[in-house]
């Protein structure tokens, strides 16, 4: 899918080109404890580039208005704006239409969403929810939250020894009873891929709609939802070289249209009396109050800069990074890397002999690499591998071989300060 972009980037092919998309981010030229800043973190976030930036500055400075509310130019331009960017997002994903698009603050509130309006009016007791084993705790507390409200069940589909769906046990726990799917595309814990394709086709041989988490995909994999026939699909703009406090729910034009508002407020009204309200087509019945203007058009800033480079360019990239520090850190003694799928993206979890993860991410720290250490905001995965946590390295377009180097000599040297 091909998608029009007026952004100012310089298209690479090769790994070596990388230092020329690493000029549009300023924070890369930061320094930590005097060392430059190695960013590997961006699974939780990644950075954003200068035309994101200057996108959101230049409504502050030029256009502030609130939207779909005024009819003086400032309004208008703002409005403008923000409904451009989302029909950017609409072809970016392949979306039929831009009403198929919801503004929310992040993939979290997109699934509370969708658990709230579409499934708790529709499932009762004895009712079946099917999540996976790698999900993050978005995708697993607001439908514990459904269950507990209704009486349904939430049944959980497990995965194998290397972090990948089990398909013959998904198809086993899919039932007449099964009322709503929801898995993660590319899990954050493990850089697992999740088949989605073939899931999303036994759930809808039994008339099952599926919500597919994508906030990790979404960066690193081309999103077709047409193509994907997903019913629901939930991203955030952060981990997209996007603002923090955005983010999209796609929903099919049906089920969205069905779906009670998740909100009350203003703008997501027809008319309000007393007695009655008549609430607003779609997409804004869903988008009560004050939106985050800024975030959207940053957002719509970001899809452009991501689209003049490409996907199937940034993925080529982070591929190669990928297997080149796999290949390294398979060389450093004692650590065991957790989560080797075979098809995997982007994100390298592992733990180190002897020492815990989070004395790795402050070491390492201290030579200004910036990963993340913890459980990830997926519990269930490290208790699936007896672990508490890992230590995870997550890569992005501006990440380069010498930083994986500068990691591997970074591990070297946190074994050798426990040798001490």
């Amino acid at each position: 899918m091909k998608i029009e972009s007026n952004a100012a980037v310089r298209p690479a092919d090769t790994e070596s080109d990388a230092p020329d998309w690493r000029d549009d981010f300023p924070i890369l030229r930061e320094e930590i404890g005097g060392k430059p800043l190695i960013y590997l973190d961006n699974g939780a976030t990644t950075q954003k580039p200068q035309a994101v930036i200057d996108a959101e500055v230049a409504y502050y400075s030029r256009r502030n208005a609130n939207v779909h509310r005024g009819v003086h130019t400032l309004s208008q331009r703002a409005t403008d704006d923000y409904e451009a960017a989302r029909s950017k997002i609409a072809r970016f994903i392949n979306a039929a239409s831009p009403e198929e698009i919801i503004y929310v603050r992040g993939a979290t509130e997109a699934i509370n969403l969708v658990a709230q309006s579409y499934a708790r009016p529709r499932v009762k007791a004895g009712d079946e929810i099917l999540i996976s084993a790698m999900e993050h705790h978005s995708n697993i507390v607001p439908w514990q939250m459904v269950c507990e409200q209704t009486g349904a069940l939430l049944k959980v589909v497990q995965i194998n020894d290397r972090g990948e769906l089990d398909l013959e046990y998904f198809a086993r726990l899919l039932g007449e009873r099964t009322r709503l799917v929801a898995v993660t595309h590319l899990s954050n814990a493990l850089g697992s891929i999740v088949p989605v394709e073939r899931i999303i086709e036994l759930a809808h041989a039994h008339g099952t709609p599926v919500l597919l988490d994508g906030a990790q995909a979404i960066a690193h994999l081309g999103v077709d939802v047409r193509a994907l026939d997903c019913d629901f699909y939930a991203f955030s703009g952060h981990k997209l070289y996007g603002p923090t406090g955005i983010g999209v729910l796609y929903g099919k034009t049906a089920l969205l249209s069905a779906m009670p508002p998740y909100q009350g407020g203003g703008d997501m009204i027809r008319s309000v009396t007393f007695e009655k309200t008549e609430y607003n087509d779609l997409p804004y019945k869903f988008e009560a109050g004050t939106p985050n203007i800024a975030g959207a058009i940053g957002l719509g800033a970001a899809l452009d800069y991501v689209s003049g480079i490409g996907i199937a360019a940034i993925a080529a990239h982070e591929r190669d990074l990928l297997d080149y520090a796999t290949a390294q850190v398979e060389e450093v003694a004692g650590l065991r890397i957790v989560g080797t799928a075979a098809h995997k993206a982007s994100i390298l979890s592992f733990t180190l002999e002897g020492i815990h993860p989070h004395d790795i991410g402050t070491i390492l720290d201290h030579q200004g690499i910036a990963i993340r250490a913890g459980h990830h905001c997926a519990m269930p995965v490290m208790q699936r591998f007896g672990i508490a946590g890992t230590a995870r390295a997550s890569f992005a377009l501006y990440n380069t071989r010498a930083e994986v180097d500068a990691l591997v000599a970074g591990l070297h040297e946190v074994q050798e300060m426990f040798k001490r």
